[in-house]
């Protein structure tokens, strides 16, 4: 039999309910205050985790440059453009550096991946960079809205309807005497020798970046220098040996477009939080910028 106090409360140790409607009404508040603060640290957890600040290694790996402050939380909001526009760009390369190489009788210059080239390799890396551009990271944003120039160009010069290639030949019009004439060759040539400038000047910033990425634009560079020096060669009228340095740019090419589908990979596993990470040998830590060591620049 329960015993009850003189205000109908249970005395310790029974098991009855209370019947006093005030000790309800402050059971019942208790109740709600407890789930409101359960509520509140949910959240407070989650505006932790979602204001984690990012190591300089992690976020050079996220998005393959130094960090730099920007205004705003559009990091924490958007999702990370980089891997797509590496994906985009190996995907592209790969294919081409296979058929410069001649691979399995593949070749005439990757035509049959005129599509790849501009909706793969020129929409989603121009998109990329616009992203990136949004997001503050200056140099990801000038890599890849200008390599999306450039394989929109090359598909441009490979689509008949342009006849980029067909007015060198004699009739004005054909492809096929057009690629093999002196002056398409050596035109090309120089507008592959100034892509060899602008790598060469992206492969000196990466140094600020990571082993991979500079790995990636130092098989770029081997690939422009080498087919510049292929179609100098190929003007002059030395077939064979043109032909064979063409298959060292593409083995140089299939090269960065595998470097870039291993740094894709990196970006994806650290996307979902997977167990473990692949390594891509940070950089940014050897070579403090100059604000790092001077301050902000001053404009005068």
């Amino acid at each position: 039999m329960t015993e009850y106090s003189n205000n109908a409360i249970p005395l310790e140790g029974t098991g009855a309910a209370t019947t006093d409607p005030y000790s309800r009404g402050n059971a019942a508040r208790n109740k709600e205050d407890a789930s409101l603060n359960s509520r509140e640290d949910v959240l407070s957890r989650m505006r932790t985790a979602q204001s984690i600040t990012m190591s300089p290694e992690l976020f050079e790996k996220l998005y393959l440059s130094p960090e730099r402050a920007v205004k705003g939380n559009l990091r924490q909001t958007f999702a990370n453009p980089t891997p797509l526009a590496i994906l985009s760009h190996a995907v592209c390369a790969c294919p081409l550096g296979c058929d410069l190489l001649g691979l399995r009788g593949s070749g005439q210059f990757g035509a049959a991946s005129i599509g790849a080239y501009v909706f793969i390799g020129g929409l989603l890396l121009i998109i990329s960079g616009i992203f990136e551009f949004f997001l503050g990271n200056t140099f990801s944003f000038v890599v890849f809205c200008s390599f999306g120039g450039f394989w929109l160009s090359f598909a441009g010069t490979l689509i008949p309807s342009f006849n980029s290639v067909g007015a060198y030949s004699p009739t004005g019009d054909s492809q096929v005497l057009g690629i093999s004439t002196r002056a398409f060759q050596a035109s090309f040539a120089f507008y592959l020798c100034f892509w060899a400038l602008l790598v060469l000047v992206l492969t000196i910033c990466s140094l600020r970046t990571n082993i991979a990425f500079f790995l990636l634009f130092v098989c770029l560079e081997a690939t422009f220098l080498c087919l510049t020096v292929a179609y100098f060669t190929l003007a002059e009228g030395k077939y064979a040996l043109g032909q064979n340095i063409v298959k060292a740019g593409g083995g140089c090419l299939l090269t960065c477009g595998l470097v870039g589908f291993y740094i894709f990979i990196v970006l994806m596993l650290v996307a979902v939080d997977f167990p473990f990470l692949l390594p891509v040998g940070d950089l940014s830590h050897l070579m403090k910028g100059y604000q790092q060591k001077h301050g902000p620049i001053k404009v005068h």
